[in-house]
């Protein structure tokens, strides 16, 4: 009973924005991300509400208040239900914290779901000088149920729909959960994916999101909540797309999608190989990019007021290979706002125990290098003691425990590594493989070193941008 209470006077704390011990030393933090996103308190896991309206982008979060313990098993009484949190950024690298968007109600904790621009007004939620956006989330009563949120003032105030659920459980699971909706323009529908239970995703159509029709369902073998399904061009040419359908751990199917009935072509391919990539959803509302950000799960933060991370925020593209086709992630070019000295090296060949990168020190770090194999077994950029190891014979990749199959491209590999205090983004030959893993590194080992094995490499080019923090709190 004693924790009941405390859990109930921390959570009102929280919600009415009192300032709480350590609040000075915010994101100054041993281990505070500097350019991934983190909460200022608390524990968030999956991305949700993810739309762009304005210029603005919203990024929401499955939030609790217990900072230093991961949430106990759904029913848990005794810890504060889960809401969302809210932030937004107008450049996808500086984000600023708003207030709590979406607090539990008589249905529930709120769970995870999605955003959308309504431009035409199809709900009737419309008022003032701004287009509605609104939120589908999942309301997680017993059982769970799926309800919608909106907003006139561009996303910065939340209203609760009052006629809540939206979609009522249909009896296929009691966690029926994490709403997917966009707005398909060919047949002038909302569309919902929903999962339903392990292997079942259930589409649904509406014409005002507040009506929803069963369409059709999709099994796959293992499917597992969180889905996302969007539409890309192949190869840059917008006259040929197709539709890519994944789920929480990233396994991804190719296919094609006619407004009610998702077939799948290919796959499921896995979209990234490294320990910590979860529930990634993409943004709505962003003509020409498709932009996708992940719960970096499992993240280990000792001591911290915060607990877990987002990944940094990276575009999706449609390219085909010999093996057919395949999803590349790349992080997204705002990155280059955080660049500040340069470090540049092209041409050399480097041999076993030489170091082009010695002398280079620091915590935050972007690297761009492309290696022509030249009779060594391997090469590597050993980041803080951490290996990121490209093995020749293998054709395989290899960073924090995490392995990838890569093929060289004109006998070359090229990488792209994202350093933070306590994560590693790498990606594979313009992103056709991506590993997003944390670690905790040595604190006394600061170090950058390229190195070869058993051979020599060439250098064909490798530039090294230093990092400043993403946060102004951090006085850099």
């Amino acid at each position: 009973m004693k924790q009941l209470f405390v859990s109930a006077i921390l959570f009102l704390v929280a919600t009415q924005g009192i300032g709480f011990a350590g609040e000075d030393a915010l994101y100054r933090e041993k281990y505070r991300p500097q350019f991934h996103y983190t909460v200022k308190k608390g524990w968030i896991n999956d991305p949700c509400g993810l739309v762009c309206y304005a210029g603005e982008f919203h990024l929401f979060n499955d939030h609790n208040l217990f900072g230093n313990e991961i949430p106990g098993a759904l029913g848990d009484r005794n810890r504060p239900p889960s809401r969302w949190s809210h932030a937004v950024s107008r450049d996808l690298v500086h984000w600023k914290e708003m207030p709590v968007a979406i607090l539990p109600d008589k249905l529930g904790a709120v769970f995870s779901g999605s955003g959308v621009v309504d431009g035409a007004n199809t709900a009737g939620f419309g008022k003032g000088d701004h287009k509605t956006l609104v939120l589908v989330y999942t309301s997680a009563g017993q059982p769970f149920s799926q309800s919608i949120s909106c907003s006139n003032d561009r996303g910065w105030t939340w209203t609760r729909y009052p006629d809540n659920p939206v979609v009522p459980n249909r009896g296929l699971s009691a966690t029926e959960r994490d709403p997917r909706v966009f707005w398909h323009e060919p047949t002038n529908k909302w569309i919902m994916v929903l999962y339903v239970k392990r292997g079942v995703a259930r589409f649904f159509t509406s014409d005002d999101l507040k009506e929803w029709t069963h369409a059709s369902d999709f099994t796959g073998r293992d499917f597992h909540e969180c889905p996302d399904l969007f539409e890309l061009p192949l190869d840059e040419d917008k006259t040929k797309t197709k539709w890519i359908l994944h789920d929480a751990p990233m396994n991804y199917s190719v296919g094609t999608f006619d407004g009610k009935k998702f077939t799948a072509e290919a796959g499921p391919f896995r979209g990234d190989f490294g320990k910590n990539f979860y529930a990634a959803q993409t943004w709505t509302n962003t003509p020409g990019r498709r932009i996708q950000i992940a719960w970096m799960h499992g993240g280990k933060y000792p001591d911290m007021l915060f607990n877990q991370q987002m990944s940094f925020p990276c575009v999706l593209t449609l390219c085909t290979f010999p093996e057919g086709i395949r999803m590349c992630r790349r992080p997204v070019r705002e990155i280059e706002v955080l660049r500040t000295k340069e470090h540049r090296l092209a041409g050399a060949t480097v041999k076993p125990g030489e170091n082009p990168l010695n002398g280079i020190a620091g915590e935050l770090f972007e690297i761009l290098a492309e290696v022509e194999l030249d009779g060594a077994s391997g090469f590597g950029i050993r980041v803080r003691g951490e290996p990121v190891h490209y093995d020749v014979q293998s054709r395989t990749l290899t960073a924090l425990g995490a392995k990838a199959p890569l093929e060289p491209v004109d006998n070359r590999i090229r990488l792209h590594i994202l350093v933070d205090r306590t994560s590693l983004e790498v990606f594979g030959n313009d992103g056709k493989v991506s590993m997003t893993s944390c670690f905790l590194p040595d604190d006394a080992n600061r170090a950058l070193e390229f190195y070869a094995t058993d051979g020599n490499v060439k250098m064909v080019a490798l530039t090294v941008y230093e990092l400043k923090s993403a946060w102004p709190e951090a006085g850099q």
